[in-house]
């Protein structure tokens, strides 16, 4: 919008951020200790003025009560001199009569008005004290006067009045002292504390920083530790363990990615390559055993995609299907019966095996094994069931291969691994049987790892035994910390 003086310029744009936010972790903390150090400074210099002032003026009745008990002894022992001696300090002394006369005075006090009322008198005959303003005696400042009775039958009340311009001179130098003191003191606290807190603070800053450092480096690092055994140093340590884990899991997981992509690929390439190689000499392929094999490369595509997504849902802690109790005998004998090999299958050991857990996953765990056992076996594949009170189930499958050495035992239960007898993609299968059965395996609270069988392999599998009576809880027997790979 523009008019005859010009284009008006824009609104100036409030900002809605508060000032306190912006503030550093340092200054915040500096100015809220500064704060709390100042207000506690004036509480206790306000308690510190109260209680001095009642202790000067208490002090001060004491004194003028000491002088007029002093007085008053005189008066009872017809002794009392007039006009009435004082002491340095207690300005004004007069002796008044029931019917309000002055009968002696000090040097200075009026002796025909006295100083307090008739009804004032009565009070601090009875104990009280009266505070007057001095004017009234044409004194400066303020007056605390008491009484005291005197006189036996002739009934006399002895008054002293007291100047309080020592006390107010008094709590005003405290007073000036505070002043000028207290904000000298503030600062100094604020100072220390702004020190202390960038020393308290310098581990976090430096924690910081090597997190800056990593982030910007994308590579591997380790924040600093600070020596101190204090919260930062723990933090720092768990912050590291965070990083150790993270690390390790991005490192499984590029390897997974990696070792996928390549296992993805080899039966892509060789599909692609046999079709290409049909379709450039279409006379001359057997178009039957051209789909013949590519179709044995797709089931074994569509194998690993399920062995890829069994491992990632155990992997990942997915919920098992409604776990119940499972007869392994029962298992192992269908897994034997749908298993088709060159080698002899046998099952051994007792008739019932009670386990508590998936169906379906317990039936993957047996035949990943028996599949395996029965791939490299030269003549014979034994599976063992036994039930042992107090110590679970074991399952064992046998084979009389060539075995697995020592040395490679743990690592078959890597992703993708194949031993150099195994190398064939035909015959090796995807490379995650043993590792699924690991996983299944530890998600039913069990271990599983191989023995040598003196020729063969031995795979081991120890089971939680579920009893009789358990069918009908509602959870699964908890997952055990331990296994192996």
């Amino acid at each position: 919008m523009t008019s005859d003086a010009g284009p008006v310029p824009p609104a100036p744009v409030r900002s809605n951020r508060r000032p306190w936010p912006a503030l550093s972790l340092r200054a915040r903390l500096t100015v809220l200790a500064t704060a709390l150090v100042a207000l506690a400074l004036l509480a206790g210099t306000v308690l510190l003025l109260v209680a001095l002032q009642r202790s000067l003026v208490a002090a001060l009745d004491q004194s003028a009560r000491q002088r007029a008990g002093d007085v008053a002894a005189l008066v009872d022992s017809l002794q009392l001199p007039d006009p009435i001696p004082v002491a340095a300090g207690t300005p004004l002394v007069q002796v008044v009569d029931a019917e309000d006369r002055v009968r002696a005075a000090s040097p200075g006090a009026d002796r025909l008005v006295p100083i307090l009322r008739p009804d004032d008198v009565a009070a601090v005959r009875g104990g009280q004290v009266r505070t007057i303003d001095g004017a009234r005696l044409g004194l400066s400042g303020q007056l605390r006067v008491v009484g005291e009775p005197a006189g036996g039958d002739d009934p006399q009340t002895v008054l002293v009045a007291m100047s309080l311009s020592e006390v107010e001179g008094s709590l005003q130098v405290v007073r000036t002292a505070m002043l000028v003191g207290a904000p000298i003191l503030v600062a100094g606290f604020a100072v220390i504390c702004w020190l202390l807190v960038g020393s308290a603070l310098r581990p976090v800053g430096a924690l910081r920083r090597g997190a800056e450092e990593i982030t910007s480096a994308r590579a591997a690092g380790r924040l600093p530790v600070p020596e101190a055994h204090d919260e930062v140093r723990r933090l720092a340590v768990t912050l590291n363990d965070m990083l150790d884990r993270l690390e390790r899991s991005n490192a499984r997981q590029r390897s997974f990615v990696a070792d996928a992509a390549h296992e993805l690929r080899s039966p892509l390439t060789a599909i692609r390559t046999q079709l290409e190689v049909a379709r450039a000499h279409p006379h001359q392929a057997d178009w039957e055993q051209t789909a013949a094999d590519a179709l044995a490369d797709v089931h074994r595509l569509s194998r690993l995609v399920d062995d890829l997504l069994v491992l990632a849902r155990v992997e990942d802690g997915a919920p098992r299907s409604e776990s119940t109790q499972v007869d392994l005998v029962e298992v192992v004998d269908g897994t034997i019966g749908r298993t088709v090999s060159t080698a002899s299958l046998r099952r051994t050991g007792d008739d019932r095996a009670l386990v508590w857990g998936d169906a379906d996953a317990l039936t993957r765990v047996v035949a990943n094994l028996v599949d395996n056992a029965a791939l490299h076996a030269r003549a014979e594949v034994t599976v063992d069931v036994h039930a042992t009170p107090g110590d679970g189930v074991t399952l064992t499958v046998a084979d009389d291969g060539p075995g697995i050495p020592a040395a490679a035992r743990d690592r078959v239960f890597e992703r993708f691994t194949r031993l150099d007898e195994a190398r064939d993609r035909d015959a090796g299968g995807t490379g995650l049987g043993l590792p699924i059965v690991r996983e299944l395996v530890r998600a039913h609270g069990g271990e599983v790892r191989l023995e040598d069988n003196a020729p063969g392999v031995r795979a081991v599998v120890r089971l939680p035994a579920s009893t009789a009576d358990s069918a009908g809880r509602d959870e699964p027997p908890r997952p055990q910390d331990g296994g192996r790979g």
